[in-house]
């Protein structure tokens, strides 16, 4: 509940501040008049492709939000890593140089681009790190709370098992060692999965990559034997589909609970035909939208709308009480897939329900 308030009592104060426009000094307030006018170049920095939200969700919904709050005079670059570290420091530097005035950095590696996070700070250009907390001098962070996912994946799963015993066998599949959001997400699984179920494989991936999954959930397979996997903790959904195969590969045909996350179009489709068993759903616009606010605000100088619109801290390895908003996830199975993705605009009825899943969906009734 704690969470649930941070995430609204901020997101209604902003409304409430970008109501009134630019805010100039007072003498309660203290705050400095803006200095930058809505014409602002907001740089965003994209960690891949694998996960299609970052170019499908994220992006477009900060280029928008950006555009609505200068009256159409603000504009967005964007770069997408591809999940290559080395790319994303090169694209960040450039930016630096570009002097865009301030940079939503979604981390491919939150360690190694610290020293580029740096190097922006001495070009006094403020950084915000966005779904990834990256290390450095970062002046915000907007995300969800990820040990809130990680908790959501594994209670759904244990609900999933019937209450779960620690005779059922569990397959772990987690994320990026370099990204710090999957730590927090093993965290927060652990939490609700450790002492109710035995977790016979766990592995750690590379760049969240299927390929990789699949070939790791073929030697869980030969190690404990189709027919005694129980469920299987996904960190995301892309690798969800990369368990999949691998268990259609060995001839499983009824497949275990399988989790997931992103709520991606495919994982939707696998959960109303039964394939997956469920994803966390994160409200995407919510955070994009709070994220485009937190950078116009912190360019203009409106440290009374920026600093409500982060009220929550976190601490990183490099710095400590970071401003932050965490912003709360659902667990999406196939009963609440109306009231979420399709209600929230994600997705219309007639994206899910193709003709390969036209019964499944009226099953649940979605068209």
């Amino acid at each position: 509940m704690r969470r649930i308030a941070i995430a609204v009592a901020a997101s209604t104060m902003s409304l409430s501040l970008a109501g009134c426009g630019m805010l100039s000094a007072t003498e309660d307030s203290g705050e400095a008049t803006p200095t930058k006018s809505n014409d602002i170049t907001v740089g965003v920095l994209m960690p891949e492709k694998t996960n299609t939200r970052y170019e499908e969700f994220d992006y477009p919904i900060i280029k928008a939000k950006v555009a609505s709050l200068t009256g159409n005079k603000g504009k967005t670059e964007y770069a997408n890593a591809d999940a290559k570290s080395a790319t994303q420091v090169t694209q960040m530097e450039r930016m630096i140089d570009e002097k865009v005035d301030i940079i939503l950095l979604d981390a491919v590696d939150s360690h190694a681009i610290a020293d580029t996070v740096k190097k922006a700070k001495d070009a006094a250009i403020p950084v915000i790190a966005y779904d990834r907390l990256a290390e450095g001098p970062i002046d915000a962070y907007v995300s969800f709370d990820n040990e809130l996912v990680g908790e959501v994946q594994g209670r759904t799963l244990v609900e999933a098992l019937d209450g779960a015993s620690t005779a059922d066998k569990i397959v772990m599949m987690n994320g990026s060692l370099t990204d710090p959001n999957a730590k927090q997400f093993k965290d927060g699984a652990m939490s609700e999965l450790s002492g109710r179920v035995t977790i016979s494989e766990s592995f750690d991936t590379t760049d969240w990559s299927p390929e990789v999954a699949q070939a790791n959930m073929t030697k869980a397979i030969e190690e404990i034997g189709k027919g005694d996997i129980a469920g299987v903790y996904s960190a995301n959904d892309a690798m969800a589909g990369g368990i999949i195969k691998a268990l259609r590969a060995a001839g499983v045909e009824e497949l275990p609970p399988i989790t997931g996350q992103d709520a991606e179009l495919p994982a939707v489709q696998r959960i109303i035909s039964g394939e997956q068993y469920m994803s966390v759903y994160k409200p995407y616009p919510q955070m994009a939208e709070a994220a485009a606010e937190m950078a116009v605000a912190k360019v203009q100088g409106r440290n009374i709308e920026f600093d409500a619109l982060t009220r929550d801290k976190v601490d990183s390895p490099t710095d400590k009480k970071i401003p932050a908003q965490l912003v709360t996830v659902v667990a999406l199975t196939k009963t609440n897939i109306k009231d979420t993705v399709i209600a929230d605009g994600i997705y219309k009825a007639s994206d899910i329900c193709t003709a390969k899943y036209a019964a499944a969906c009226q099953a649940l009734k979605l068209n």
